[in-house]
């Protein structure tokens, strides 16, 4: 059995061991109890992010540690670990650029796939990004230094974001860090004083894994203090950002500042500050409203984000890409277990997978319900089963 199979309650039993604690010693270390640590061991509790970002802080291990990432699965889907090392490569090309076998597609051509890519990204494709990603990079690295044009950095920033976020999400957190040093770098040459102000979004999503709240908060306060009020783009920046910043403070238990930071984004939609979007970060109307679910998830209000799902329709869903409609199923599976409600949860995660399959399987979340659904159940429904054996559990 890879580490990847291994439920997140014996990974963490393995890492206390190695550390020599005991589960008194653990919680002492922590926010949660004896009992609460125990009950995740034997699989009995459910891992949250913050349950696994407190114990990893605490033992001084990777998250990713005690998840068991990256997650290795059967068949095709596993394919897209093997654009890993050719990202690595490409890490190397700083100060300069690549030499070429033969010349660069146009850049016009490179930023149309930019675009797709993105998109691609956004549906959850992750082999077919990883496939194309590499080339992509590498190509418009040769511009960027080639002509130093602002167009031609913007463009690049635009595929190291794609780098930043598909790492992330394999579970590779270290590549992903030094992808946005590239995508910072990248940032601050295309020219637009904003794209600087979106690399906090990401930043902050590591340091929340980690358990560092503080820093997350004191980034992204530092992005919406900078945002230029003037510019076309300066709602959807600001908003973003808050919305990032919500989920942070919830998942540290701060929930007055979370509600600010919540209501700080909802004024943006409500005052009609939102032009259109430029930066893809999906700061909508429909994004803010399933955000409040996630806070109150976040916040451990389990009842207040279940009465908010409610209100959340299929026009809502319908407005989202896939990956948010997804994440929101997950979120909401997560409701589940915490209340017991196994059936439900089930059906929501399996929701996640016909929405994103590929996220859904690569998702912690997503992976530690599905992990816990086949372990208080006596007998597995097919269905789960099937979701299993694709996640590899």
């Amino acid at each position: 059995m890879s580490e990847g199979n291994t439920p997140v309650g014996v990974l963490v039993a393995r890492a206390r061991k190695r550390r020599g604690l005991t589960q008194q010693g653990l919680a002492q270390r922590t926010r949660y109890s004896r009992s609460h640590i125990a009950q995740v061991e034997k699989g009995h509790k459910v891992a949250t992010p913050a349950f696994v970002a407190a114990v990893a802080a605490a033992l001084g291990v990777d998250p990713s540690e005690l998840y068991g990432q990256p997650f290795r699965l059967d068949g095709e889907d596993d394919h897209v670990h093997r654009v890993i090392p050719e990202l690595r490569r490409l890490l190397a090309y700083v100060g300069f650029g690549p030499e070429l076998e033969g010349p660069p597609r146009d850049l016009a051509v490179l930023e149309a796939e930019a675009t797709e890519l993105r998109d691609l990204l956004e549906n959850a494709r992750y082999v077919r990004v990883g496939t194309r990603l590499p080339s992509l990079v590498e190509e418009l690295t040769f511009h960027a230094y080639d002509s130093d044009l602002p167009r031609a950095w913007a463009a690049l920033y635009r595929a190291h974001h794609l780098a930043t976020g598909l790492t992330r999400r394999l579970g590779y957190v270290g590549d992903s860090l030094a992808w946005m040093e590239r995508f910072e770098d990248s940032a601050r040459r295309s020219g637009n004083p904003h794209l600087p102000l979106m690399i906090p979004a990401p930043r902050a999503l590591i340091l929340m894994s980690m358990n560092e709240y503080a820093p997350a908060l004191t980034l992204l306060d530092w992005a919406r203090r900078s945002v230029n009020d003037e510019l076309s783009d300066a709602g959807e920046v600001f908003g973003y950002l808050s919305l990032r910043a919500a989920v942070v403070a919830a998942r540290a238990g701060k929930a007055s500042l979370a509600w600010d930071y919540f209501g700080l984004a909802s004024e943006v939609i409500e005052s009609g500050r939102l032009a259109k979007p430029v930066h893809s970060v999906q700061f909508m109307a429909e994004n803010v409203t399933i955000h409040g679910a996630a806070v109150a998830l976040e916040l451990g209000d389990l009842d207040e984000a279940a009465r908010r799902d409610r209100q959340i329709g299929p026009d809502i869903l319908g407005g989202l890409i896939p990956e948010r409609r997804a994440h929101h199923q997950i979120d909401m599976a997560r409701v589940h277990v915490e209340t017991g409600d196994d059936d439900r949860a089930m059906s929501r995660v399996l929701s996640a997978e016909r929405i994103a399959p590929q996220m859904t399987r690569f998702h912690p979340s997503a992976r530690t319900v599905a992990a816990h659904l086949g372990d208080v159940r006596r007998t597995l429904p097919e269905p789960l089963r099937g979701l299993q054996r694709r996640m590899g559990l």
